[in-house]
């Protein structure tokens, strides 16, 4: 496998950690992203530039795609330009962009009658679980050429598990950010109730993570929202997004999500107040905000 060509487009907060993984592994890389400069640190390591989708996708082996929203994917999977139109018999497409279910389904649906091997990846862990090589990828998709291409997936993650056919990686990864959007509003409000009782949130926080609180987003996102740092592991306006997709998902089943549908409000009023670019974490300022000062 280290001797196909891989090519990836997107080179966003953590699509370029992740090519940059997939290079260490020993895998020839090409590259598009829609502003070139984004791509700039990778071509220094070592990356090919192509100047189109279409380009990408007739000199690579192996297709990953990871941009911002839906549409996005739609734009470079369909059409005359797009990946299906051009990737080669017998290569495998793998869309890791947090994206809709039934998008993931008309993807693998019009690859396999072009011969192509489609899997939906999205994945979890942030700019840090991106940069360590150690995401968590939920994939969907056909069991049986899954090992083939397995040894990709563990360039960039180590929790990788084959959920289910096509759109079964979506949809886990709807889980995922159901769970999330939820515990988000719980650190916000554990790290500004400890600051109102006159504690010190950090000292908090070393007793708390350990215990039956524990969570990756009280461990990793609770001292920056402690600090003050907001710089984006995951953006707030990609992250409405994905509620917005799992409601309607959830909507569809007819599943009641009330908390969800709290966090993507209080989201969007953050959004609203200029907070679409900051990280997820920057719900705490929410908080700060409607806290009354002593």
């Amino acid at each position: 496998m280290t001797k196909q060509t891989i090519g990836f487009i997107g080179a966003g907060v953590m699509g370029k950690s992740m090519a940059r993984n997939l290079m260490k592994a020993g895998y020839e890389l090409n590259v598009f992203t829609r502003t070139k400069e984004k791509a700039n640190d990778l071509l220094a390591e070592g990356a090919n530039w192509k100047e189109s989708v279409a380009g990408l996708s007739v000199h690579s082996d192996i297709i990953i795609t990871i941009v911002g929203y839906p549409s996005d994917v739609k734009e470079v999977y369909f059409g005359g330009d797009g990946i299906l139109e051009n990737a080669k018999p017998g290569s495998y497409v793998i869309d890791m962009t947090t994206s809709s279910p039934d998008l993931a389904q008309e993807i693998a649906e019009k690859a396999e009658a072009a011969d192509i091997y489609a899997y939906d990846a999205p994945v979890s862990g942030g700019d840090v679980g991106a940069r360590s090589g150690k995401l968590t990828i939920m994939v969907g998709g056909n069991e049986e050429p899954f090992d083939d291409i397995l040894p990709v997936f563990q360039a960039m993650g180590e929790n990788i598990v084959l959920q289910g056919e096509a759109g079964a990686g979506q949809h886990t990864k709807m889980s995922n950010q159901i769970t999330i959007a939820s515990g988000m509003m719980g650190v916000c409000e554990a790290i500004t109730y400890a600051g109102k009782a006159g504690l010190h949130p950090k000292k908090v926080l070393s007793s708390i993570e350990f215990g039956a609180a524990g969570s990756w987003s009280l461990s990793n996102l609770g001292p920056r929202m402690i600090d003050g740092n907001f710089d984006p592991g995951f953006y707030v306006k990609h992250f409405i997004k994905d509620m917005k997709i799992a409601i309607d998902s959830a909507e569809n089943m007819q599943i009641p999500v009330p908390g969800l549908k709290l966090a993507k409000q209080l989201y969007e009023e953050l959004s609203e107040a200029g907070g679409d670019n900051d990280g997820t974490q920057a719900l705490y300022k929410y908080y700060q905000m409607m806290t009354p000062v002593s």
